[in-house]
């Protein structure tokens, strides 16, 4: 493998740990963020990684903020993995029955995992399309009218809020 084919921000795909993004580049090795396996250090001489995407290593250094920064950026826009959002602990195992308003039609039994995997489906999708509005070429009068609407959706979803384990997982929508 060249010494200098991988940058900052490259993709790759290793056999035993997955897809993952190199983070820093050592004298010796690549410091890579796997998806599912954390970050390794894999020796610059390996070769049994497949390259996705290989980037350039620009002249300046960058932080370690906008590493950070990019290897989200790279990892939502380009995995189509979520990332892992726990339910409450209260309703691990729970039901959620659905009783029609209607007399004579039958109820709706659903396990709230799959119902919270749902949820967190939509926030995901709607992550990505706020990102997509972000790095669209649409003007900035555009691109904030379309934020307000993706705001306005996440206050209408906070009511799902009291299922998420963790705060910082949860629904956000305008705070004025």
């Amino acid at each position: 493998m060249s010494e200098d084919l991988l940058g900052v921000g490259s993709r790759i795909k290793h056999p035993q740990f997955g897809k993952g993004v190199v983070v820093q580049i050592r004298s010796d090795a690549y410091e890579i963020t796997f998806i599912e396996h954390g970050t390794r250090q894999i020796s610059r001489e390996y070769e049994g990684f497949e390259i996705i995407e290989a980037v350039e290593t620009p002249s300046d250094l960058a932080t370690y903020e906008k590493i950070e920064k990019s290897l989200v950026r790279v990892l939502r826009r380009y995995s189509d993995l979520q990332e892992t959002v726990s339910i409450g602990n209260r309703w691990t195992g729970g039901r959620l029955l659905m009783i029609p308003g209607e007399t004579g039609l039958k109820e709706k039994e659903i396990p709230i995992d799959a119902f919270f995997h749902k949820i967190v489906m939509v926030r995901d999708r709607l992550r990505v399309m706020e990102q997509r509005i972000n790095t669209s070429n649409l003007t900035d009068e555009e691109k904030v009218d379309l934020q307000q609407y993706i705001t306005r959706i996440y206050g209408s979803l906070t009511t799902f809020n009291v299922l998420f384990k963790n705060k910082e997982d949860q629904f956000v929508g305008d705070k004025s």
